[in-house]
């Protein structure tokens, strides 16, 4: 513990003495920043810069949830048009609008939500546009004359969604 500043000495003479002590006793040498500048010192006044400083030291990242979900969102939708099958990328897809549903229906910290759900269908449009079915050579299979007149699922569902 630090003596106490006797009597009849003012304050700023007692720090200084015990400054020059301590440099004298090498209490000062080889500490951590030593001939760096501060940093933040020519900075904007934050109130918060020590919640901020303590953030960034920890790699902590915090978003609210209504902002977070913006980038899941882009997120999920490039992750669906990457996707190896067209069953993936719809989970993906229904994944991120049950998060989306859930942030837009309940009280969450930070701003108030405005994102909508994805658009499933217009996502997977876009799926089957970037991974086209290979097309079947004629001496793999031979159709049946019933089947030939029939149109392919995929062509169904997609006149289907159009109607609907």
């Amino acid at each position: 513990m630090t003596e106490r500043k006797p009597t009849g000495l003012s304050w700023e003479s007692w720090a200084e003495k015990q400054i020059e002590a301590g440099r004298r006793a090498g209490l000062f040498d080889d500490l951590d920043g030593q001939g760096k500048p501060i940093e933040g010192l020519d900075g904007p006044h934050d109130e918060e810069w020590w919640v901020k400083a303590k953030l960034r030291r920890e790699n902590i990242d915090y978003l609210p949830p209504t902002i977070a979900i913006r980038g899941e969102r882009d997120v999920a939708v490039a992750a669906a048009l990457d996707a190896g099958s067209e069953a993936d990328a719809r989970r993906i897809l229904e994944q991120v609008n049950d998060r989306i549903r859930y942030v837009n229906s309940h009280t969450v910290s930070g701003p108030p939500s405005t994102i909508w759900v994805v658009d499933v269908d217009s996502v997977l449009e876009r799926w089957r546009e970037a991974h086209p079915e290979p097309p079947v050579s004629a001496h793999d299979e031979e159709p049946a004359e019933s089947d030939s007149l029939a149109p392919s699922p995929r062509r169904s569902g997609r006149w289907l969604r159009r109607v609907r």
